[in-house]
């Protein structure tokens, strides 16, 4: 038999999301979300896409390896268990790659040995990540199991938009750079992009701006990365739903000397409460926009701060490109705030950016072009698909293996 079938996960310090996606035709099969791993209130929700069922539980899931069990159950209830022969791979989603790993790996010792090296400058995500893979690796041994990273889209960048400027032998000895994250999504976008442009994505250069909770920008030109926002970790650049983003860098030492902070009090600062929420104490956009039309003037002041950096990200990657031909909105914010679309690109009409109101109203979950007809640099909409990104790059990367039951 065949095997056409790949399982996407997404193990999370607390959480694990996956999807089961045939490759034969894209469509996906199941879908669920364990979250609260480790609590007594921890929760499964299941769905069965093909059949239209959804399912539950709550209860105690001790760990990762209890949270992939419950998950393999929950497949081996529809039908499509991993012990299913059309299982052809596992493919991970790995936040930190560093220099190594610029495309999808077949995971082995070695390349565990290189994730668990690189835990210093991911401290939040390769230890959940490297958790998914050796319980997944346990519960189908025989199984390829694939790492794709988020980092992995930016290796493109030139050394000119990698390094800092700081002395070169401390930066590589502490392998301090410029790596970039939502590698995936960036990658999946910017190829959508250009197919709805009915052009090939070398001949395309697009702005990217994945806005969500955690938001990054990039400059794609003609499908590799030239720039992006965030840097050594996920910190840097765009204002976020909870990080600050760029920020003077004796901000930190300003906090330690004067406020009396440890380092471990910045990083919580910094990471979990800045941002939106350190501005107005929300950082869903949805809240933070009826706040805003209702007249608060410290959710109007956040948004002002949002929409400021998000226009000098735009214009310096319109430097960076030198030509544009389309900015892409994409991830959870980017893809449903009309407003923030709309902000975005204001007062932009000079660089060939504008947005059509009505266009730009309408929601949907097709990609679609919201810029006026004939602009000089279209304005689209791209919802992203990480997990279908990390599919299709597992399944590539096990066909060109050489495994004899795919087809």
């Amino acid at each position: 038999m065949s095997s056409t079938r790949v399982l996407v996960l997404n193990s999370g310090s607390s959480s694990v999301k996956y999807q089961l996606i045939d490759m034969r035709d894209g469509e996906r099969l199941a879908a669920g979300l364990v979250e609260r791993i480790g609590e007594r209130t921890s929760r499964l929700k299941h769905a069965h896409v093909a059949a239209g069922d959804t399912r539950e539980q709550e209860g105690p899931i001790a760990d990762h390896e209890a949270a992939l069990k419950a998950v393999a159950a929950e497949l081996g209830r529809d039908g499509l268990g991993l012990d299913s022969p059309e299982l052809a791979a596992i493919g991970h989603r790995v936040v930190h790659g560093g220099e190594f790993f610029s495309e999808p790996t077949l995971i082995d010792e070695n390349v565990l040995t290189e994730i668990e090296r690189l835990i210093p400058v991911a401290p939040l995500h390769n230890p959940a990540n490297l958790t998914g893979i050796r319980t997944a690796q346990a519960l189908r041994p025989d199984l390829p199991q694939v790492a794709v990273f988020d980092t992995a889209f930016h290796t493109t960048m030139p050394e000119s938009a990698a390094r800092y400027a700081i002395d070169p032998k401390i930066a590589d000895r502490y392998r301090i750079r410029r790596y970039g994250f939502h590698g995936t999504s960036h990658a999946y976008v910017s190829r959508e992009t250009a197919r709805l442009l009915g052009r090939a994505p070398e001949d395309v250069n697009v702005i990217v701006l994945h806005l969500g909770n955690g938001a990054s920008a990039s400059a794609v030109r003609g499908g590799r990365c030239v720039d992006t926002s965030m840097g050594l970790t996920p910190l840097e650049g765009l204002v976020m739903g909870t990080r600050s983003g760029d920020m003077d860098p004796a901000v930190i030492f300003h906090l330690m000397r004067v406020g009396g902070m440890s380092a471990d009090e910045i990083d919580t600062l910094l990471n979990k409460r800045s941002g939106l929420f350190g501005l107005c104490g929300d950082n869903d956009m949805r809240e933070i926009r009826r706040r805003v039309d209702e007249g608060d003037e410290q959710a109007g002041l956040a948004f002002d701060i949002y929409i400021h950096r998000l226009k000098k990200y735009i214009g310096a990657y319109y430097a960076v490109l030198g030509r544009v031909d389309a900015v892409a909105f994409t991830a959870g914010v980017g893809e449903n705030s009309a407003p923030v679309r709309e902000a975005a690109v204001a007062g932009l009409e000079g660089l060939g950016l504008a947005v059509d109101g009505e266009l730009n109203a309408v929601r949907g979950e097709e990609a679609r072009l919201i810029s006026p007809a004939h602009a000089r640099v279209a304005v689209a909409v791209v919802p992203t698909d990480e997990e279908m990104e990390i599919a299709t790059q597992t399944y590539a990367l096990v066909n060109e293996s050489g495994n004899p039951n795919l087809t």
